[in-house]
């Protein structure tokens, strides 16, 4: 007999196992990684969602805390075919709703073909349909989640020390752990910062490049983070990944647009247009691109053309869509963040706020 159910926004109501009890709701997602559940449970990205895993048994080598992209579980809830005892647990002990034993390739095709949709979950002993679909009529939308920055980002600033070689103020909007360490692998102190950081505060630390760090929820309710960019176009050499792409196109006048399903695996596809190399890459995104403004766009995914990559030459400015540092996912795209300290061997004057 079924202790868990997960209603859909199109009526649907699906049977299953309930692994760590509870009620919850969000948009439900999918991913198609076969590995890396530690990282993905753990990626700020997820913030307000309902992960469902495509690949059909979750678990299988454990949990293991070095391993975790933030201090905690984000998503709202974990959904897959069979969730192993280790994941459950940890789960249950982080109070997020789990549930397997239902036919995620019906989920996953539902997603892929009508879209990322609302879902209630209510999963435990007194589990109900109806107490999943009373879930249901209370969840919200992405856009309507406003204030979903200050729900992810760092409450104060910190540094990740790296050498000193270079500086880099990260603006935190939900940065996976994996993005600091890859530069300060390379020599860099990593100055975070909350995603509403005052100008003044990054002038004080005049940092070689301002780098804006991936995300959940729609980039237009990030107008902080999108003013702090818009502060330095031309004074400081800019990046951002994922995100941090979608906000500083919109610093540029650019446009972004919320996608059918997103991108969300590590198996994405992209071409370097100069080049016309193809990688493979680590995603997870619900939007995109659609204008880049007054950049350029230098790579596109394979499957849809969707913009992966911007640049300017003039502005000192690179961005990427997916994730280079990856974890989980392949490591094609580890050279962007090289890509990202050469902009600072460019010539230029301290930055001040206006």
């Amino acid at each position: 007999m079924a202790d868990a159910y997960v209603a859909l926004e199109d009526g649907r109501v699906f049977e299953a196992r309930s692994r760590s009890p509870g009620r919850t709701r969000g948009e439900l997602v999918f991913t198609t990684a076969y590995t890396g559940y530690e990282e993905s449970l753990t990626d700020p990205s997820y913030e307000e969602q309902v992960l469902t895993f495509s690949y059909p048994l979750i678990g299988n080598y454990g949990v293991r805390d070095e391993r975790f992209e933030s201090d905690r579980v984000h998503p709202r809830a974990a959904v897959a075919r069979e969730f192993t005892d280790d994941v459950a647990e940890w789960l249950a002990g982080e109070d997020v709703p789990a549930v397997d034993h239902l036919d995620t390739r019906e989920l996953v095709t539902s997603v892929r073909e009508e879209g990322a949709m609302k879902c209630g979950i209510a999963a435990g002993q007194d589990a109900t349909p109806e107490a999943a679909r009373e879930e249901l009529a209370e969840c919200k939308g992405m856009s309507e989640h406003t204030d979903i920055g200050a729900q992810v980002s760092t409450p104060e600033p910190y540094t990740v020390t790296g050498g000193g070689e270079y500086d880099v103020a990260l603006v935190d909007c939900g940065a996976k752990g994996s993005i600091a360490s890859s530069l300060a692998e390379r020599g860099a102190d990593v100055h975070v910062l909350p995603y509403d950081a005052d100008p003044a505060t990054v002038a004080d630390l005049d940092p070689d490049v301002l780098f804006v760090s991936n995300g959940p929820g729609d980039p237009a309710n990030f107008g902080e983070t999108q003013s702090l960019v818009e502060e330095f176009v031309g004074e400081l050499p800019l990046a951002g990944i994922c995100l941090g792409q979608q906000i500083v196109a919109r610093a540029f006048g650019g446009e972004t647009e919320k996608m059918a399903f997103g991108h969300r695996g590590v198996n994405q596809p992209v071409r370097d247009l100069e080049s016309g190399t193809v990688v493979m890459t680590t995603q997870n995104h619900g939007y995109s691109v659609a204008d880049p403004g007054r950049l350029d766009v230098t790579q596109v995914n394979v499957n849809d053309d969707t913009a992966e990559g911007l640049a300017s030459e003039e502005y000192d400015v690179v961005t990427r869509q997916y994730h280079p540092e990856a974890n989980p996912g392949p490591h094609d795209s580890l050279g962007f963040f090289d890509e990202v300290l050469d902009l600072t061997g460019r010539s230029r004057t301290p930055v001040a706020a206006d």
